[in-house]
């Protein structure tokens, strides 16, 4: 990895700018200096670190690698030293320390301290997804990433979790627009000590201002577009899945985005009959024409560890290698994942048609746990034993028709005949969420937002695998 030094930085006093300053008895007190690394990808472009978004701020310490040289004497010949990887944030106390005229060995000392503060992450991140409130701690130098119909960020979290930085997301339903709006709070709450710039717009309306302020050649670029249209419950509704002009023009906003934006790798997740679409053609045209190498296909998430069965389409396009799919995991059921829970969930009663379905279950199996949902089902509720993952988890199942809080969405029915109402917090383990992510108060908002997401532990495994690919190394 090559540096390229910086001549001048207008937020640092000149004196940390001039080489070879010496005090007063000719001792040299050295130099604070940004510089940044230069890396050269596969198709021989070179990207700058550290990352930014946009012009790189002379102002911001943050938008730079930060250095500290000095010379020593030794057998009367001055000999250069250096520190290198200063982080970011000591660098404004380093300036004052300058000013106020701390001898070197002090300055040295602090330097050395603010580097060993904290451990290096990036053997970490990649480890932290499992059952873990420790909220992931990104190096400087971490990829970056754009997300397109952004919702609450369960595709942020894996990210997250696998070493990657959201740096903009964009996320407004105009359908739903209060609800939007209390999605992106949370949103914000939960990723913008990260950096994460969260747009309230629509993607459409990002697009037709050309991407303003987005950062071009991002290494990662997720989309997730807007599925009512072609969901299992609007189908069997309406009898077919009828693409609307919101549908195809998000469809051409999500693929303006993959040529104006460029990224290295756009990944996108639907529901398994988007592939049969015009708006899917739309996206899958622009990729190829692009040159990226496209895969994608219907997975069943329950194969990856996530204690629910749900089918989604799964699309990963990459630019001189490919991606593969993470490999397969032991399936979890549904009462593992979340036992810890049950004994504080809340207590319950069973509707008829769940007592109905209870009565049947044990009139040809032995008694088990059993989520029983209370919502969905024609003719008798669902529910699944203890030892499956639990059915698809739908934001329909938290509110009602008009878009009300649900008080109670899904029961636990245990042998010994006690029943709990299972909890937000419960469904978020079903989904994948970690720990850490801080959900809202209401259950309509929390609601949909377990329920539009992409599972966080399997994008975790996604972007684990895709980074080992570009990384060269093997997991």
């Amino acid at each position: 990895m090559t540096k390229s030094v910086i001549a001048e930085l207008s937020a640092i006093p000149e004196k940390f700018l001039e080489k070879g300053v010496k005090g007063s008895q000719c001792k040299s007190v050295g130099c604070l200096y940004p510089y940044l690394e230069t890396k050269k990808l596969l198709d021989g472009s070179n990207i700058f670190y550290p990352r930014v978004i946009g012009e790189r701020d002379p102002n911001d310490p943050f938008c730079w690698r930060w250095g500290f040289n000095w010379k020593e004497k030794h057998n009367g010949v001055w000999k250069g030293k250096s520190i290198g990887s200063i982080p970011p944030g000591a660098v404004p106390m380093i300036c004052l320390m300058q000013q106020q005229g701390a001898i070197r060995e002090d300055i040295i000392a602090f330097i050395k301290k603010a580097k060993t503060k904290k451990p290096s992450p990036k053997l970490d991140v990649c480890k932290n997804f499992d059952n873990t409130y420790k909220k992931p701690v990104l190096p400087d130098d971490a990829p970056i990433a754009v997300v397109l119909f952004a919702g609450g960020g369960g595709i942020e979290v894996g990210m997250l979790q696998a070493g990657i930085r959201p740096a903009i997301a964009v996320e407004f339903d105009s359908s739903k627009p209060e609800l939007s709006l209390a999605i992106a709070k949370t949103h914000y709450h939960n990723f913008s000590e990260y950096g994460c710039r969260i747009i309230q717009l629509t993607v459409q309306e990002v697009a037709q201002s050309g991407f303003l302020g987005f950062p071009r050649r991002p290494d990662y670029l997720h989309a997730s577009p807007v599925c009512a249209n072609f969901s299992q419950a609007h189908t069997a509704k309406a009898g077919v899945a009828l693409e609307t002009a919101d549908d195809f023009t998000a469809a051409i906003a999500v693929a303006e985005a993959i040529r104006q934006l460029q990224p290295r790798v756009f990944t996108l997740e639907n529901v398994p009959r988007y592939q049969n679409s015009q708006s899917f053609s739309i996206i899958l045209q622009v990729l190829e024409s692009e040159g990226y190498s496209v895969d994608y296909s219907v997975v069943n998430m329950a194969d990856f560890g996530l204690p629910q069965a749900r089918r989604r389409l799964v699309l990963i396009a990459s630019r001189g290698f490919r991606v593969a799919l993470p490999t397969h995991r032991k399936p979890i059921g549904w009462y593992d994942a979340i036992a810890h829970l049950i004994p504080m969930m809340t207590d319950s009663q069973l509707l008829l048609k769940q007592r109905q379905a209870l009565e049947k279950f044990l009139a040809g199996n032995a008694p088990t746990p059993l989520l029983i949902e209370r919502v969905g089902g024609r003719t008798q509720s669902k529910y699944k034993p203890g030892h499956l993952p639990c059915n698809t988890i739908l934001r329909s199942h938290f509110t009602d028709h008009k878009g009300c809080n649900r008080s109670k969405f899904a029961d636990i029915w245990l042998p010994d005949g006690t029943v709990k109402s299972l909890s937000i917090e419960g469904a978020a383990i079903l989904q994948g969420f970690p720990g850490w992510y801080e959900f809202p108060n209401e259950t309509a908002t929390a609601g949909s937002i377990i329920g539009y997401s992409v599972p966080p532990s399997f994008a975790t495994q996604f972007f684990i695998s895709a980074q080992s690919k570009i990384l060269g190394v093997s997991i």
